[in-house]
């Protein structure tokens, strides 16, 4: 850390793949220092990693105050807010480093359609104009809770913003599996996999699986089987307070569960996947009050072509 600790602090996390970050990383820094406002900095991320040629003392020569941590679970403890650069993968990193200290996040699109992003990589100047007034609000976006049992006993926890994935291992037949909601069985089939979605994972890996689309200010749980063999396994949308378990064949095969695509868990055959509703929120920035349907459809290029408006 470099003189007086500010009063204001900042953790960026960067997609350290990407060489348009340096520029737009280079250029938070400086307004930031411009602004009293001091600059935490992941150290995985600060040393040069491919095109990325970014290190604390580019940032230290702009007159920032940097301080350079590891990416734990403290990293975030403290600061203002975690500023992200980069795709939707980059913005469920930086979920993993604010949730737990309920600092809330704000994301800045580097990638392709960084659906979970506040703002584009060209628009960078008004986000700095709003963080340094403090010209923004924060919503709450639930979370999941996701436990694999076995034998009665729980084994392996975690959590997801966007989604649970329970997915067959690679190059193995198709997963025998039951659907559980509250406590009551609902239907057994056969599939590739099961996804367990809040709102926010709507749009993700569960829209891609054929999931109905919700609102994110809507508190629901998704359920989309993947590729079933079965004639009522559609998703559902359930209570957001439901408790959905899905076991697997005890004669069958182990499975793999993955919160958010990034964290891994082995749900071994005759196990049990448990999901619920998180009691920790993820905190989100937003910058104005546009509307969902307008992010979907700029997002999505969707054809509006024909609408008259009321």
């Amino acid at each position: 850390m470099t003189g007086n600790s500010p009063e204001r602090t900042i953790l960026l996390v960067v997609h350290a793949g990407r060489s348009d970050a340096t520029e737009v990383a280079r250029r938070v820094a400086k307004v930031l220092a411009d602004n009293g406002i001091g600059l935490r900095f992941l150290s995985a991320e600060a040393v040069d990693r491919g095109p990325v040629q970014l290190s604390p003392h580019d940032i230290q020569a702009l007159g920032a105050e940097i301080e350079v941590v590891d990416a734990d679970e403290r990293a975030a403890e403290g600061c203002e807010l975690v500023l992200v650069l980069g795709g939707d993968g980059t913005f469920l990193r930086a979920a993993e480093l604010a949730r737990n200290v309920e600092i809330p996040v704000l994301g800045v699109n580097l990638g392709k359609i960084g659906f979970l992003a506040e703002a584009e990589a060209e628009a960078i100047d008004q986000v700095l104009d709003h963080i340094v007034r403090r010209d923004y609000r924060v919503e709450e976006r639930m979370t999941l809770d996701v436990s694999v049992r076995v034998g009665g006993e729980v084994v392996d926890r975690g959590w997801a913003l966007n989604e649970a994935s329970l997915e067959k291992g690679p190059r193995l037949g198709v997963l025998g599996v039951v659907l559980e909601v509250d406590g009551r069985p609902v239907s057994s089939f056969g599939c590739d996999g099961v996804l367990v979605s809040t709102p926010t994972g709507s749009t993700a890996y569960a829209f891609s699986a054929g999931g109905p689309v919700l609102w994110p200010d809507l508190e629901a749980i998704i359920v989309v089987p993947n590729n079933a063999h079965a004639l009522f396994a559609r998703p559902m949308v359930t209570s957001p307070d439901a408790a959905i378990a899905i076991e697997i064949e005890a004669s069958g095969h182990d499975a793999l569960v993955f919160c958010d695509g990034r964290r891994e868990m082995v749900l071994p055959a005759g196990g049990r996947l448990e999901v619920t509703r998180c009691g920790t929120p993820l905190k989100w920035v937003r910058l104005d009050s546009a509307p969902f349907t307008d992010r979907l459809v700029r997002k999505f290029r969707l054809p509006v072509t024909g609408w008259r408006g009321p």
